[in-house]
């Protein structure tokens, strides 16, 4: 081992003393995951006393200040849980702190930031990125002559965060086979390996990165550190440009290799923690489970390999929640959520008939559709289903000579951008509709409304509630049908479809009640 692990290991050994005087050693709890045979477990950062991991790099770099220099004060740079554990230390040694952020930090850390430091921390917002902001923080502890607490590529900063690798190894849960650590700057993934590689030789350490962030990633495979032209801040907490001067040299001679996740992987892998632990990690904190699942996919983990992962934090901004969700789909039995847009005919109940030839099994999760002035049209179906149906859905479609397009990525069905042309529709009319959110109950309902009127518009998103809500247009023939179908949504509102005597007892017998409809302003 080289001089600087050496001096990491002592830091490490040293920070014991120190970091416990603002938090508690955290949980290690097992992580049980549907279809993945191995023995997980999961540090959780998440429930110490700032939300994540940072507060142990803050209060050990500077408690070992000298009195003179706490007293001056310090600052620091950070996109959140770093200024949180600075905000921590400040308040618990009495000294003021300066902290920089980017003004795209998301609110529940700024705040998190005053929380803990109060009367201690001045917020400073300066520029848009983690390097803007801390390039004002360095020339501002250069001007006022303060000490700069680095988040990651300082000794005493690596020395308190690799306090978490010794209460792994304290545990006695270990040895692992395998270890997963998340990288942003590399402070985690340096001295943790520096710990694992001292006292389990032989486990395999991995660093994940995000695929837009991987700077740890290009400097190991450049063997030089160099900035990225374009940092993705999805997972806010790891979006740095530049690796470490020192966390690169370490994660160059520790690390087994470095990885990358995808955003949607990311997300995958939070739905699978709240799944498993009821824990909402923010994006950067699922990292180290994303690596893991994905070497377990690709074959690379052998049945019952003991295998740990780092959850480094949970600050995320609530807001955040609704586009996790819509990326995360499903991973459960196999079975993905794609996105297909299929070429149709612009002919009355077409996406009915479509609909009912969907194999069983498959759950409809998205409906994107809206009519023009073409005679082909391109409605978009979001369906969770295994490799095998979304076979079968080939092989009908090319019976009938038609093949369906995989736009699951495609930005503008990510968007939701769904054109129409209402120019082109013969006296249209918009409802909101709830209907019970179970398998087949839409499809149900398409097949009834397609014998009063011919649907020009679908907006429908799955949203895990007990029911759900689609915009859906139809256009009709003459205004007398259209107004007859306004009648018939009016006295559908705040009743059941099955009070509807207008409708053949053998239509009522096939769609469920508990079904709503109101005329949309859209009109």
């Amino acid at each position: 081992m080289s001089q600087l692990v050496d001096a990491v290991f002592e830091e490490i050994l040293s920070a014991r003393q120190r970091v416990y005087a603002v938090g508690s050693p955290t949980p290690l709890d097992a992580l049980e995951l549907p279809d993945i045979d191995a023995v997980i477990y999961a540090k959780r950062e998440d429930v110490g006393p700032i939300k994540a991991y940072k507060w142990r790099g803050a209060y050990n770099c500077m408690a070992k200040l000298s009195p003179e220099l706490l007293a001056k004060g310090v600052v620091a740079a950070s996109a959140g849980n770093h200024g949180q554990g600075v905000a921590l230390a400040a308040s618990k040694l009495g000294c003021k702190a300066y902290i920089f952020m980017p003004r795209s930090t998301p609110e529940v850390k700024q705040q998190a930031v005053r929380n803990h430091g109060g009367e201690f921390v001045t917020v400073e917002l300066i520029g848009d990125s983690y390097d803007a902001a801390s390039m004002a923080a360095k020339a501002f502890a250069k001007e006022k002559n303060l000490s700069f607490v680095h988040p990651y590529d300082d000794l005493g900063t690596m020395g308190g965060q690799g306090t978490l690798a010794d209460e792994v190894l304290m545990s006695g849960k270990g040895p692992f086979d395998r270890v997963y650590l998340q990288i942003g700057g590399g402070g985690l993934a340096a001295s943790s390996a520096c710990w694992f590689r001292h006292f389990w030789p032989d486990c395999k350490i991995f660093g994940v990165e995000g695929k837009d962030q991987a700077s740890m990633k290009l400097a190991i495979d450049s063997q030089e550190r160099k900035s990225l032209d374009y940092v993705d801040v999805f997972c806010d907490g790891t979006a740095v440009r530049l690796a470490g001067e020192l966390t690169y040299q370490l994660c160059n001679e520790l690390l087994d290799e470095v990885m990358t996740v995808s955003n949607v992987e990311v997300c995958q892998s939070m739905r699978m923690l709240w799944n498993a632990l009821r824990v909402i990690p923010e994006p950067s904190g699922a990292m180290g489970l994303a690596g893991l699942v994905q070497d377990w996919d690709a074959g690379r983990i052998k049945k019952g390999e003991k295998c740990l992962i780092v959850i480094s934090g949970a600050n995320m901004d609530f807001a955040q929640l609704a586009r996790v969700a819509s990326r995360a789909g499903i991973r459960e039995a196999n079975r993905s959520l794609r996105y297909l847009r299929l070429p149709m005919k612009t002919k009355r109940g077409q996406v009915s008939r479509y609909l009912q030839g969907i194999p069983d099994g498959i759950e409809l999760r998205d409906v994107q559709f809206g009519r023009t002035n073409a005679s082909i049209q391109y409605p978009v179906f979001g369906m969770l289903g295994t490799d095998d149906q979304f076979a079968q859905i080939a092989e009908r479609l090319a019976i009938r000579g038609l093949k369906a397009e995989d736009v699951t990525h495609d930005a503008d069905v990510r968007f939701r951008l769904i054109s129409y042309d209402r120019a082109h529709l013969r006296h249209p009319v918009f409802f909101v509709i709830e209907f019970p959110e179970r398998s087949g109950a839409f499809t149900e309902f398409m097949h009834v409304m397609g014998e009063y009127a011919h649907l020009c518009y679908f907006n429908y998103e799955y949203s895990g509630e007990n029911v759900g809500r689609a915009l859906v247009g139809f256009e009709f023939e003459t205004v007398e049908d259209r107004e007859k179908c306004r009648e018939l949504a009016a006295k559908m509102i705040g009743t059941t479809i099955q009070g509807l005597h207008e409708l053949p007892d053998t239509v009522r017998r096939r769609v469920l009640g508990a079904m709503s409809i109101e005329e949309s302003d859209l009109c």
